[in-house]
């Protein structure tokens, strides 16, 4: 199938859907971006440890056939346009893909092209994984306490990006209908809107409480600010529940009926809870330990990933996905970077762990098993780069490529 622009993928077979999940080849045509600023430095890292742990653990009988597509810098200085078509139907068909990350102006000019793709690929569920490795530095007494998966909404919310600006006539215009209504917004506001709605939030608790339960979880939290946003988080944290009670209340339990209880939450059974946010950030540090799973709105997933990620290394260690039920993309979580572009020195960890998070999504286990306790071996003889050897005593310090060599030696 060719693409446009982006010509024909090697040879290799397109991943299928039955309606409940992907069904994979041996040999699956998977979409890449290397991405901007370091994003080509830590992408030659990753395919370099993915290809020789595919090769390693299959032994030739499995294989990814790369196929690159374009976003961001390098598909405006090819194609004069930040986010091809192509790019978005390629990605659409091959149905997984994987991305370094992107260059998005802050203030004006383009939206996020990160935002864009999921809502373009109704990418509904960004999913952080956030672990402690041995002898990685970290500002907290206890980071080996932190083994967490966040699920963060990822379409509604203010990312939704349905704003005015400052002045604008059509902000001016809400002002005056909510004025109407009963409300006041001081004049010369910018607007923006906060929609969550149950089907997003259903949609995203189902697929929390599915991974918690699939995965031997021990608790899903619900994570929302509904004391004072009570029909917008309040109701998130209502809808939650109601998946939980409705479609998995033989295999859940509330915190509630475990503490009246008096006795400890049943074998087997998930305890649902919910935490206010602003309580939350400061559980994430004192009581990591009692939380497994959480499920929250886009805006509180953001900030608490990135906060339970600077207990454990930083953004350099923390791998996300996002994705819907047939569809799943997978990034570093980090920026780009540019003052180290070129540089062969930045951390490649957040996208080789995402990397294992998409051979996990493919069912190639073994192969996921094998680059994780790879890089926990790499790291335990104290090989890094410089953002963590420079805190670390007696670390060896390597360029990026040289921590993948490393990470591939340790195979």
């Amino acid at each position: 199938m060719d693409f446009g622009r982006l010509g024909t993928p090697a040879q290799g077979s397109r991943i299928g859907f039955d309606g409940k999940t992907i069904v994979v080849p041996d040999d699956p045509i998977i979409p890449f971006m290397r991405g901007d600023g370091v994003g080509p430095d830590i992408w030659r890292a990753t395919q370099r440890v993915l290809d020789a742990v595919v090769a390693k653990v299959y032994a030739g009988k499995r294989r990814i056939a790369w196929f690159e597509v374009f976003a961001g810098e390098a598909a405006h200085a090819r194609f004069s346009e930040w986010l091809p078509a192509e790019t978005v139907e390629a990605v659409r068909h091959f149905r997984v893909a994987i991305k370094g990350p992107l260059t998005t102006p802050i203030g004006g000019g383009i939206r996020s092209l990160n935002v864009t793709l999921r809502q373009m690929l109704d990418l509904y569920a960004c999913v952080r994984p956030v672990r402690y490795f041995q002898n990685v530095p970290s500002p907290v007494k206890r980071p080996q306490d932190v083994d967490i998966v966040i699920f963060r909404e990822n379409t509604e919310d203010v990312y939704a990006g349905i704003e005015w600006p400052a002045g604008s006539a059509e902000a001016q215009r809400l002002i005056a209908v909510v004025g109407e209504l009963g409300k006041t917004i001081r004049p010369g506001s910018g607007i923006g809107i906060k929609p969550v709605s149950e089907f997003g939030s259903k949609r995203l608790v189902r697929k929390a409480i599915a991974f918690a339960l699939a995965s031997g979880r021990s608790s899903l939290t619900l994570v929302h600010k509904g004391n004072i946003m009570k029909f917008t988080e309040g109701a998130f944290r209502d809808w939650g529940y109601d998946v939980a009670r409705n479609e998995f209340g033989d295999r859940t339990v509330t915190e509630e009926e475990v503490s009246k209880s008096g006795s400890p939450a049943p074998a087997g059974k998930l305890v649902i809870k919910d935490r206010i946010a602003d309580s939350m950030f400061q559980q994430a540090l004192l009581r990591p330990a009692e939380y497994s799973v959480i499920a929250t709105t886009n805006l509180n997933g953001d900030y608490l990933s990135d906060a339970f990620a600077a207990q454990v290394g930083g953004l350099g260690m923390a791998p996300g996905s996002n994705e819907s039920d047939e569809h799943a993309f997978f990034e570093a979580t980090h920026g780009t970077a540019p003052k180290y572009a070129g540089k062969d020195k930045i951390n490649p960890g957040s996208l080789i762990l995402s990397g294992v998070m998409m051979l996990e999504h493919l069912g190639w286990r073994e192969a996921g098993t094998a680059v994780t306790r790879a890089l926990e071996a790499t790291l335990a003889q104290k090989v890094m780069t410089y953002d963590l050897a420079r805190q670390t005593q007696g670390a060896r310090e390597v360029a990026c490529s040289a921590f993948a060599e490393a990470i591939v030696g340790n195979l």
